[in-house]
């Protein structure tokens, strides 16, 4: 079966794949290889149960049980995993990862979203029928009965068991996943895996510290090297001594006005910066978007720092770089951090989070509410933790007109924020609101009759229907008295696909950004290249503020060419962008440093450069030292 995946995969990316004869063999034969280590694990108990069964009840009722039972599950998590990798293919052009592993936690979402983008019932019973088919054929063609009436001595059983054994315990203590990137073409690597044995490498490595794994240097240098990036900028360090990044960000406002207007920052899920016809998309599906961009600061050349939503979510509250394995807010020891809540929280702002479906999931209820944000989410029956005392407001039933899997359409969440926006307005308190949408994900349903593109039909519905949906909130926005004293973030998550050719895709990471409606702040188009982590420190930096600062973020507006630079990642690679150049840093201490051609977004392997190199492990260690010694605590920065 593994090998028919893997034919399938290399004859539907043929064009992506290398295809010389000495490559593809080597393909084939590091995924024969993954595939003998992955069967060793799956027999090893038939094989010890063979072992020690008593040779007296060979082929009694309770070992035909047994044995046809075990047989069964096999058979069944084979084509479950035949099936199910050609979907999760499809979606990440990958083998399953750690996003597999994070989907088993959260099967009310996942279980919901295959239902509704995909007839289940069918699924289910085309795999249960063809698992009975399988049994029937090979009870018919008495499978097992030599097996029931062998008279195989015990040592005759231990000398045929031994072999595996010695196979699983060589896959378990010395070979790991990582082994089967030998390549420098990614879709080659991920042919050389098997997705069963992937799926349980993420499992039990789905986060790596960066100090064990991956480059580093003195500590000493690492934090003087971050340091040093913020000296243009005039920001002053609490303590310099300390290895912390804690300081005091200026404004440079002659005038001396401080602005708090209120916040309104809308997240959108899995919008690329191709989609917009404003950053070279030909698709013509994001008008308001695109007209927004001639209104407001847009950020032509950001970047996302990674591949999924919780990532997105990391690096705009945390204003930090990706550290390896899952994002900070699925981790433990998330809560009770600086993030840009505090900053909001210091200028005298009440934070809300907003959510369509259930904050549960991906813990995002317990990672906003554990810093400091009021939950409103459709709230399907999960308490918030008994350690976290923030307000929970759930949308309620008569305030849905749509919903899926993910939960409420775009527009019900806006007619939410609406709502509370108009309360928040009665008192004289601004308010941050973080609104994360859903309506762009698969299944890709949303209400009929909005757009021009039938619901439920791909993802360029969905991106439509969420750009009009941006623009019924925006028109309705316009009639509210707070209208003028709001400003309006909205930035993606991440991009609808990362994956690529190269180790890291740099194209796949750029999107759209923009902050609309500033007070006295002329429309500009911003082509610095810049990321995620940035987009508030610059929004604080229009508004006048002088704050203190644990965040990695600087602002763009300031930024020289030499300051320019972003951050980009997956689960292991941790990319560093700056001029035309990308560093990659990898598991096993592995560095590789490119020349990207930015009209086809190859990459070129090139001779290192050390300065380049220092500065991109510096940022990658600290936030990653910081976090596992209490750095992003705000306990540890009030001391």
């Amino acid at each position: 079966m593994s090998f028919l995946v893997r034919l399938s995969f290399f004859i539907f990316g043929f064009s992506e794949v290398d295809t010389g004869t000495g490559t593809i063999v080597r393909t084939f034969g590091t995924g024969l290889f993954y595939d003998i280590g992955t069967l060793s694990i799956f027999i090893i108990p038939f094989l010890i149960y063979l072992l020690i069964f008593p040779k007296k009840w060979y082929g009694s009722l309770v070992d035909r049980i047994i044995t046809w039972f075990g047989f069964f599950l096999a058979v069944l998590i084979i084509y479950f995993s035949f099936f199910g990798e050609f979907t999760f293919w499809e979606e990440f052009q990958r083998r399953f990862n750690f996003i597999a592993v994070d989907y088993l936690i959260y099967t009310y979402e996942v279980v919901k979203n295959i239902n509704e983008s995909y007839p289940l019932p069918l699924l289910l019973g085309s795999l249960l029928s063809l698992v009975a088919l399988t049994l029937l054929v090979l009870y018919k063609r008495k499978f097992f009965q030599k097996t029931f009436q062998n008279e195989t001595t015990f040592k005759q059983r231990l000398l045929a068991t031994l072999p595996w054994v010695t196979i699983c315990l060589v896959f378990s203590f010395f070979i790991n996943n990582d082994q089967a990137e030998w390549s420098k073409n990614r879709y080659n690597n991920e042919l050389s895996k098997d997705g069963i044995y992937s799926f349980f490498a993420a499992f039990r490595n789905n986060e790596l510290p960066y100090s064990e794994f991956y480059s580093t240097i003195p500590e000493k240098d690492a934090f003087t090297a971050v340091k040093k990036q913020y000296l243009p900028y005039g920001d002053t360090f609490v303590d310099a001594t300390k290895n912390e990044i804690y300081r005091t960000i200026h404004s440079t406002d002659t005038t001396g006005t401080v602005q708090k207007p209120n916040i309104i920052f809308i997240c959108i899920e899995s919008l690329s910066g191709k989609y917009l016809s404003s950053l070279g998309g030909d698709q013509n599906i994001t008008p308001v978007l695109d007209a927004l961009a001639n209104q407001s600061l847009f950020f032509a050349n950001l970047y996302a720092t990674g591949t999924r939503t919780v990532r997105g979510m990391e690096a705009i509250t945390l204003s930090i770089p990706p550290t390896p394995g899952r994002s900070i807010v699925k981790r433990k020891n998330n809560t009770g951090l600086f993030t840009i809540g505090e900053v909001f929280k210091k200028q005298g702002y009440e934070r809300n989070f907003f959510y369509g479906g259930d904050g549960y999931f991906d813990n995002m209820n317990t990672f906003f509410g554990g810093n400091g944000f009021n939950i409103i989410d459709r709230g399907r029956g999960f308490l918030l933790d008994a350690n976290i005392s923030v307000k929970r407001t759930n949308i309620e039933d008569e305030e849905v007109t749509f919903e899926n899997a993910w939960g409420v359409c775009d527009e019900d969440i806006y007619n939410k924020v609406l709502k509370e926006a108009d309360l928040a307005h009665q008192s004289s308190k601004p308010f941050f609101n973080f609104v994360m949408t859903t309506s762009n994900h698969k299944p890709f349903t949303y209400p009929e009759g909005k757009i021009d593109i039938p619901s439920g039909t791909g993802r360029n519905g969905a991106v439509k229907y969420t750009d009009y949906a941006i623009g019924a909130f925006i028109k309705e926005a316009k009639t509210k008295p707070w209208f003028k004293n709001t400003v309006f973030v909205i930035m993606s998550d991440h991009c609808a696909s990362s994956a690529g050719k190269w180790e890291l895709d740099v194209a796949n990471y750029r999107i759209p950004a923009f902050i609309y409606n500033l007070p006295e702040q002329q429309n500009a188009k911003i082509n610095t290249l810049c990321s995620q982590i940035d987009v508030f420190p610059t929004l604080f930096s229009t508004l006048g503020w002088t704050y203190e600062s644990n965040l990695f973020g600087m602002d763009i507006l300031k930024m020289k060419p030499e300051n320019e630079r972003a951050f980009i990642g997956n689960y292991r690679k941790l990319g560093y962008l700056k001029d035309s150049k990308v560093l990659v840093l990898g598991d096993g201490e592995t560095i590789n440093f490119y020349q990207r051609n930015v009209l086809d977004n190859s990459l070129k392997q090139t001779p290192m450069n050390e300065s380049f190199k220092k500065i991109a492990v510096a940022n990658y260690q600290v936030a990653d030292e910081l976090y596992h010694n209490g750095g992003l605590q705000l306990k540890s920065l009030n001391q």
